[in-house]
């Protein structure tokens, strides 16, 4: 199959990392299919002549399940809002309703770990463990939820990647960021990424084999430390 055929759907098109996967799979010839909440699809007006939009919550498994229907990817943004389990929602719907064989790719933070051997600063872990003890009382943001959300991505027997991102800035792309299979690593140590990078390693998994069923975590490939360990 030639990548100019290829049908992509990306779940969260309407966020800052999503209009930036919208971009890259549009500039590769993709098909794109973007799912955003209703309020948000003014954001995608730019694009809106060249992508199909399919408007609703991303939990919702009737809009993902039209979503995604007959695409060849799906990339999608784990967002842990609120309390009403979005990110693990989203994450099983697509599970459920991707064709067989689709590329399953989603983004998370590096508080992620698949194996339990990611090394974290004290900082990481103090603010994860404070945002978690909000969340009930804030009902904002549910760190856990996002947590489920990938142990049920690593249970499964999809072809999926789990792309961990670091702290993100705006800026000009830098080119394709780097990788390790754990944090802790000293390539990672930068704890920088371009968002327009991390949509771009988003959008390079769909066709790079090496990643499925990986957790990567990534890193700015002009940060110090990924220089540093090239």
């Amino acid at each position: 199959m030639g990548s100019d055929q290829l049908k992509v759907c990306i779940v969260g098109a309407s966020g800052k990392l999503g209009r930036y996967m919208v971009r890259h799979a549009l500039g590769k010839g993709y098909e794109v299919v973007g799912v955003c909440r209703e309020k948000s699809v003014y954001k995608l007006d730019d694009v809106k002549d060249r992508i199909t939009i399919v408007p609703g919550d991303t939990n919702n498994r009737d809009v993902i399940r039209r979503a995604v229907a007959d695409c060849d990817a799906v990339l999608t943004v784990l967002v842990p809002w609120g309390m009403r389990q979005y990110s693990s929602g989203t994450a099983q719907a697509v599970l459920d309703f991707a064709p067989r064989g689709a590329r399953l790719i989603f983004s998370c933070g590096w508080h992620i770990t698949r194996d339990g051997k990611d090394v974290y600063s004290w900082k990481l872990k103090a603010l994860v463990k404070i945002l978690a003890a909000l969340a009930p009382l804030i009902r904002v943001v549910d760190l856990n939820d996002q947590v489920e959300a990938c142990n049920r991505i690593f249970a499964s027997d999809t072809r999926w990647t789990v792309v961990r991102g670091s702290d993100l800035e705006e800026g000009p792309s830098e080119g394709l960021p780097v990788w390790s299979r754990h944090v802790g690593d000293p390539i990672l140590a930068s704890n920088r990424t371009r968002r327009v990078d991390y949509a771009l390693f988003m959008v390079e998994a769909i066709t790079n084999d090496d990643l499925v069923q990986e957790a990567p975590a990534i890193v700015g490939c002009q940060t110090p430390s990924a220089l540093a360990h090239a």
